[in-house]
């Protein structure tokens, strides 16, 4: 007996082909990394950029009308440019500085506004002696009533007493300028409205008020 012996067609094998310029899944990647390097190159010349906004010169205060003369203009890179009053064209007259902003630091736009919403008020305190270098400009103090020595006060009058804590230093006299008191120097205090009474009753009163600078209160200075 015979057997039939079908003959099945071999399997062709598969080709690889070379990729198309038309082929999607290519296109896809070489927009990719396109996109990519341009992303990767905006962001080194970002940071490379600077942006020209305004610095303090010297200490400014409370209170402080804005002129040109009392800022400078400085390049930074990396930094919220909305955050910081930005050097484009002349300053505006009727800024004034609303919180101390010490030498050097940049400006920041919250410190800088109308006069109107300033709360002190400048307060001269006559000195015993010339104020050292820690009663500069922009300097935080306490201000303290000292009563004078009296062996008639009645027993249990308070003796020392604090009447405005960390107030700025809006100006300060050696003793030898216009604001000079007696023999000593004078330096001028920014006293919140709140406080202002309590302060002009002390300097009134019989007694002595110091000036006591507190530790790290010196805008800008090092350490």
């Amino acid at each position: 007996m015979q057997t039939a012996v079908l003959e099945l067609p071999a399997p062709a094998a598969n080709r690889l082909r070379r990729p198309s310029w038309r082929d999607p899944r290519l296109l896809a990647g070489i927009a990719m990394v396109a996109a990519a390097v341009a992303l990767g190159s905006w962001i080194v010349r970002s940071a490379q950029h600077e942006v020209p906004v305004y610095a303090a010169r010297h200490a400014l205060v409370a209170g402080e009308q804005l002129h040109a003369d009392d800022l400078v203009v400085v390049g930074v890179r990396g930094i919220a440019l909305d955050r910081y009053l930005a050097a484009r064209g002349a300053v505006a007259t009727d800024l004034v500085a609303l919180r101390t902003v010490g030498a050097g630091e940049l400006v920041p736009r919250a410190a800088v506004g109308d006069g109107s919403s300033v709360d002190v008020r400048s307060v001269a305190v006559p000195l015993q002696a010339p104020p050292g270098r820690d009663l500069q400009v922009g300097a935080v103090v306490d201000l303290w009533f000292t009563p004078r020595p009296d062996a008639d006060r009645a027993a249990g009058a308070p003796g020392a007493r604090p009447i405005a804590q960390k107030v700025v230093v809006s100006e300060a006299s050696s003793g030898d300028g216009a604001f000079t008191t007696g023999s000593g120097a004078t330096v001028h205090v920014l006293v919140p409205t709140a406080q202002l009474a309590d302060v002009l009753e002390a300097l009134a009163a019989d007694g002595t008020v110091d000036v006591v600078p507190l530790p790290g209160g010196v805008p800008g200075s090092e350490g």
